[in-house]
C-alpha cells in the first residue's frame, strides 16, 4: 500500500484538485481559478514524468490563462456588482460568437499539426496523436472558460472522453477516473450555465 501511495501520490493530488476545480466551474466561483493554478503547476511535474509532453507543455499556458481568467472575471463581477438581483451577477456568461469558429477552429487544427510534428521529431512520445489532439482542443476550451462562454463544456467533453481513455492507458488512473467523472459534470454544467443565462436574459 505505502508503495503504491508513493508511486501515486502525486496523480491522487491532483485529482482531489481536479475534482474541486471542476465542481467550482460547475458553480461558475471564481475560486476555480486558484485550485487551478495549484493544480496545473504540480501537472507539470506529473506528466513530464509520464512522458505526456504536450500535456506537459500545456499547464504552462494554463497558468497564464488561470491569470488571466482570474482578472477577466473579476472585472465581469465587478460592473454587475450594482444590480440589484444576485443572479445578475453571473450575467457575464454568453454565447461563443459565430465570427470566431472558423478562426479558433484553424488555430486548434495548426496547433494539433504542429504539435504532433514536434512530439514524433524531439520526443519519446507513444501517443503523439491523442496527446497533441487534446493539448491543442483544450488551447480553445480554456481562452472560452476564461470568456465565460456556455460552450466551453462542449468543448471539454470531448477533450475529457480522450483525455480519460489516454490516462488509463498511460498508467493515471486516478487522473484517469477524474476525466471520466468531469465527462458527467461537463454535461451538468453545461445545462446549468444554460438555465443561468436564461435566468439573467429575463
Amino acid at each position: 500500500m505505502e508503495s503504491f501511495l508513493a508511486e501515486h501520490w502525486l496523480d491522487i493530488l491532483t485529482t482531489v484538485l481536479g475534482l474541486a476545480y471542476i465542481l467550482l466551474e460547475y458553480r461558475a466561483s471564481i475560486w476555480l481559478w486558484a485550485v487551478g493554478f495549484l493544480m496545473q503547476s504540480l501537472g507539470i511535474v506529473l506528466y513530464y514524468q509520464k512522458g505526456l509532453y504536450a500535456d506537459c507543455g500545456m499547464e504552462f499556458y494554463y497558468l497564464a490563462m488561470t491569470v488571466y481568467g482570474y482578472i477577466n472575471w473579476v472585472r465581469k463581477a465587478d460592473k454587475s456588482k450594482k444590480e440589484e438581483k444576485e443572479e445578475k451577477r453571473y450575467a457575464a456568461i454568453t454565447h461563443f460568437p459565430i465570427r470566431l469558429a472558423l478562426l479558433w477552429t484553424v488555430i486548434t487544427l495548426v496547433a494539433w499539426g504542429t504539435l504532433y510534428w514536434f512530439l514524433v521529431t524531439f520526443t519519446d512520445s507513444r501517443v503523439p496523436v491523442a496527446d497533441s489532439f487534446t493539448t491543442a482542443l483544450s488551447f480553445v476550451g480554456i481562452w472560452a472558460l476564461a470568456r465565460k462562454y456556455l460552450e466551453q463544456w462542449l468543448i471539454w467533453i470531448v477533450v475529457d472522453v480522450v483525455t480519460s481513455i489516454l490516462y488509463f492507458y498511460k498508467d493515471i488512473p486516478f487522473k484517469a477516473s477524474l476525466y471520466a467523472l468531469y465527462v458527467v459534470i461537463a454535461i451538468a454544467g453545461y445545462i446549468k450555465w444554460k438555465k443561468q443565462m436564461g435566468m439573467t436574459d429575463d
